[in-house]
């Protein structure tokens, strides 16, 4: 049985990059191929989450997707998407690799096998909030604004917690809906979840600012 971890630290956001996070999704043990268990989120700390996974799979699909992480971290995400291609017609059932097949093609902007890729891993575990976060961020470049508002809420109510979906629908509210009342509210709440990071203070300033106009 493989343990499939999906880890989320500590990242710094700007409001014009419009970033969520970026997922890392590590295979930590290995057997013969079989089906997926559904992800349970643990929370490591106030700004990190390790979403583990329980899978079967042999110990090449292992390799291949630990060196297509690789290729993602170091942004040669075509080279990542062959070999991501390659897992998921091996280990069809390995929730993981679909949301960073969906991950990588969202980041060269291919949206539609994006959004394909991340919607088969929803069908394997409609629960699991990275895929939902994912799914907003692919609708948002997609220009399909509500839908994106819908991904992050449901990634919101499966883990109130997640507060880089938290983040993400505070900016769509800020910057595309012109939502001021939703900005604020998940901005504040950002901000109790990551004390940390000081730009929140200022994006709550600023749409106090604006609502104030």
């Amino acid at each position: 049985m493989m343990r499939m971890s999906t880890y989320n630290g500590t990242r710094s956001y700007a409001t014009t990059a419009l970033l969520a996070m970026a997922s890392s999704l590590l295979l930590v043990a290995c057997a013969s191929t079989g089906p997926s268990r559904p992800a349970v989120v643990e929370v490591q700390d106030d700004t990190g989450f390790t979403i583990i996974e329980e899978v079967q799979v042999s110990g090449d699909v292992r390799a291949d997707f630990d060196n297509a992480m690789l290729l993602l971290q170091q942004e040669r995400y075509d080279e990542g998407i062959v070999l991501l291609q390659d897992v998921v017609e091996r280990a069809p059932d390995v929730t993981a690799a679909h949301i960073n097949l969906g991950i990588a093609y969202s980041r060269i902007d291919d949206l539609q096998p994006a959004e394909a890729s991340i919607k088969r891993a929803l069908g394997l575990n409609p629960r699991h909030p990275v895929a939902h976060n994912e799914l907003g961020m692919i609708y948002r470049k997609d220009g399909r604004f509500e839908e994106a508002r819908a991904s992050y809420q449901e990634a919101l109510e499966i883990h109130p917690r997640f507060h880089f979906a938290r983040l993400n629908l505070a900016i769509l509210c800020d910057m595309y809906l012109a939502d001021a009342d939703c900005a604020l509210e998940h901005y504040q709440l950002y901000s109790e979840a990551v004390p940390g990071d000081e730009e929140a203070a200022m994006w709550i300033s600023d749409v106090r600012a604006r609502a104030s106009r």
